[in-house]
């Protein structure tokens, strides 16, 4: 019942939930006291020698009780305390294990999946921990110790108020057969309906644009027919047995049951009216569970569903780091026969051979789709190398820790995400940096000034005191690498989603700033890289021409090809001075 993935995530709260456990059993045993009491005290009644003053049977329901309240309440204090210490601890073990993952694997999950992962599939095992768990200890417990009971009676008489309970039993299961596919095609079909909903909202402007609402529109309608459809047809094939399920243990039915069997068994002269009372009084906690089972049950599954997707993310291969014994000589970088696939595909880069020396300014250009964003994620150790290595100052990037890297090496992507916290925290990651240093890399990378405007200045919490538009998160990406002052800096589209002015800001600050480092950008437009120290240009995953701007436009090769399709387009464009 409980997977082996389940009983793996809890094991690290197993004495908590133990401890829950046994508080509960106890509780529910205690629940059955009062009805023990009851029946011996009418048992005695009947026989004459009951005292009507006594109190014993009152205070010993009245202990059970309120016994069995407390147990509860501790039962369920210590289950949820295991339940949270359960959630954050397997939070923390996701979050950092997915920042160990190769960026490849961590992509190719997708940011809904990751989110599923460390939000809803943790969150889903909440109700498993911290009350389905003592549910079942309740449902198990109290119907053994009525059983109990009425066994030391007669064992007629426990046979008789075990009946029902294999009859309800019995039909439960035949309700529930077949019931994994089901789950499953569950499971795909409220899938659909969520990706409908998803595509309609985020293609709203798409499908307005081009009068293609109502084709959005029946694509979610046949999504949620498809689930009605198959919803029902799996309901109206269980309803009948399952209603039967419930009926043979309700209160009414076992009642009417034990009425009969306790005329029998009397008539007969094989029990005696001590033993058909209890039955009465006892007898209906013993079959009264299979109606509450279900949800139980599937509380389990979808744990055990959430489980099976935490232990995949957990048990995916993460990168390893050295300890970092041999230092960099400087920061130069030599690509040396590199080549690479994502997840065991086809080869995005093949037998890269290149150098950039330490200080130079290197501009990576090629048409969309050549591997150029691999290239420079190699270099960030994103991926590591199918083949060949990527060197810094000679030595390989899997030689080092991952402190000395990202000392060496900072960068800049093409699409920015600024965390929820305050503008000066974005910039320093949370490190302790003077003020006059975080002014001055804001200043460079042209986003000081609209700082300023905020409410709050550098204390402003973006997405409450600040919305800042793409270019300008790119500006505060760009002051956070400068802020880092790492040797070799890595722009990829640094000023892709920012305007010509901002542009031209942009490129005259990393004239200056960039002077002394290894630089690598990543660009579509020609004319902002024509002052590099070579330039590679990139296609089909191969270097095809590397030299200066002006050696490639003599060669009149691919990058001349590149330089005249853009020129006319590129008038007035900044030109960038770092070198």
């Amino acid at each position: 019942m409980i997977s082996s993935a389940l009983r793996r995530l809890v094991r690290p709260v197993a004495p908590l939930l133990v401890a829950a456990v046994a508080a509960q059993a106890l509780a529910a045993a205690a629940t059955v006291v009062p009805l023990i009491a009851l029946a011996s005290y009418a048992a005695a009644w009947l026989r004459g020698t009951a005292h009507a003053a006594s109190p014993t049977p009152a205070l010993v329901a009245a202990a059970s009780a309120v016994a069995s309240v407390l147990l509860t309440a501790l039962a369920g204090w210590l289950s949820h305390r295991a339940d949270a210490r359960l959630q954050l601890l397997l939070q923390r073990q996701l979050i950092a294990h997915l920042a160990r993952l190769p960026l490849g694997s961590l992509t190719s999950r997708g940011a809904g999946r990751i989110k599923k992962t460390v939000h809803d599939d943790v969150g889903n095992l909440h109700y498993l921990v911290a009350h389905t768990i003592l549910d079942v200890t309740t449902v198990v417990t109290a119907p053994v110790a009525a059983l109990a009971y009425l066994a030391t009676l007669d064992w007629r008489v426990a046979a008789v108020a075990l009946a029902p309970l294999i009859a309800g039993v019995h039909l439960f299961m035949r309700a529930m057969s077949g019931s994994g596919a089901n789950f499953v095609r569950y499971a795909q079909a409220q899938s659909a309906v969520n990706a409908a909903i998803v595509d309609y909202v985020q293609g709203v402007p798409v499908v307005k644009a081009f009068g293609r609402a109502r084709s959005a529109q029946e694509t979610f309608a046949r999504a949620t027919d498809a689930f009605h459809d198959f919803f029902s047809a799996w309901s109206r094939s269980t309803a009948a047995v399952t209603t039967a399920s419930w009926l043979v243990v309700t209160p009414a039915v076992t009642l009417a049951l034990f009425a009969a069997a306790a005329l029998l068994l009397l008539a007969a002269g094989w029990s005696t009216p001590d033993a058909v009372l209890a039955l009465a009084l006892a007898g209906p906690a013993v079959a009264a569970p299979v109606a509450v089972v279900g949800p139980r049950l599937q509380a389990i599954r979808t744990a055990g569903s959430a489980a099976a997707a935490i232990v995949e993310v957990l048990d995916a291969q993460a990168m390893s780091w050295r300890t970092g014994t041999r230092q960099p000589a400087d920061a130069g970088v030599e690509f040396d026969g590199v080549q690479f696939g994502y997840l065991g595909g086809p080869a995005v880069l093949h037998s890269i051979t290149e150098t950039l020396p330490a200080g130079s300014f290197t501009a990576l250009v090629g048409p969309s789709g050549s591997g150029k964003s691999t290239f420079a994620s190699l270099l960030a150790r994103f991926h590591d190398p199918t083949g060949g290595a990527v060197r810094i100052g000679g030595v390989d990037l899997r030689e080092l820790s991952e402190e000395q890297l990202y000392a060496h090496v900072s960068f800049v992507f093409q699409e920015t995400v600024l965390l929820h916290g305050s503008i000066r925290d974005n910039l320093t990651g949370g490190r302790e940096v003077g003020q006059d240093d975080v002014i001055r890399a804001a200043t460079a990378a042209a986003i000081h000034d609209r700082v300023m405007r905020l409410p709050r200045g550098y204390d402003s919490v973006v997405g409450e005191d600040a919305e800042l538009s793409g270019g300008e998160a790119q500006r505060v990406a760009i002051a956070r690498a400068l802020l880092r002052d790492t040797p070799i800096l890595v722009l990829d589209e640094a000023t892709a989603a920012t305007d010509l002015a901002t542009q031209s800001t942009i490129q005259r600050a990393l004239g200056v700033l960039v002077r002394g480092r290894t630089v690598l950008v990543i660009a579509h437009r020609l004319r902002t890289v024509t002052a590099a120290d070579q330039i590679l240009v990139l296609d089909g995953g191969r270097i095809v021409e590397s030299g200066t701007h002006h050696e490639l436009l003599a060669a009149a090769g691919r990058y001349a090809r590149m330089w005249a399709a853009q020129e006319p387009t590129m008038e007035g464009e900044p030109s960038c001075s770092a070198a």
